[in-house]
C-alpha cells in the first residue's frame, strides 16, 4: 500500500498538518490536528503517553488521517489504516526532527516536565487523495 502514497509522499515532507481522527472508548471520533511524517513504510505521529491520543489508540487502533498540501489546498491524501506499533524507542528524538520540520527549532519547545513521548506508526490499509 504503501506505493499508492508515493504520489503523495512530497506532501508529507511539508509543513503539512495530519489531521487524525480516532475513536474513543466512547464510541465517539476525535479529530485532533498534528505533526506527522512518512518513513515509507509507516505515517508517524508523536504523543505524550496518558494524551486522549495515546489513550484512543491503545483502546482502538484503527484511524483515518487527511494531510492537505499547503502549496496547493486541493491536493490532499486521505488515510485509513492501523497503528502497528507505539513505541517510545526513538520518540524524543522523533518530535525534535518533526520540531525542526514544523518551527525550525533543533529541539521540541513544548515538552512538560515528566513527559513520555511515544510514535505510533501507522500501517495504510486505504489510500485516496485528489490532485
Amino acid at each position: 500500500m504503501a506505493t499508492s502514497l508515493d504520489k503523495y509522499r512530497d506532501i508529507f515532507d511539508k509543513k503539512a498538518f495530519c489531521h487524525l481522527a480516532t475513536v474513543g472508548r466512547d464510541g465517539k471520533p476525535q479529530v485532533t490536528p498534528v505533526w506527522c511524517d512518512f518513513d515509507g513504510t509507516h505515517v508517524r505521529i508523536n504523543t505524550a503517553r496518558g494524551r486522549v491520543k495515546d489513550k484512543n489508540l491503545k483502546a482502538n487502533p484503527v484511524v483515518a488521517l487527511s494531510v492537505q498540501d499547503p502549496d496547493n489546498p486541493y491536493r490532499y491524501v486521505q488515510v485509513r489504516g492501523r497503528v502497528v506499533e507505539m513505541t517510545e524507542k526513538g520518540a524524543d528524538e522523533h518530535i525534535d526532527a518533526l520540531a525542526k520540520k514544523y518551527t525550525g527549532k533543533d529541539k521540541y519547545p513544548n515538552r512538560r516536565p515528566g513527559e513520555v513521548r511515544v510514535i505510533a506508526k501507522i500501517k495504510p490499509e486505504s489510500v485516496q487523495g485528489l490532485g
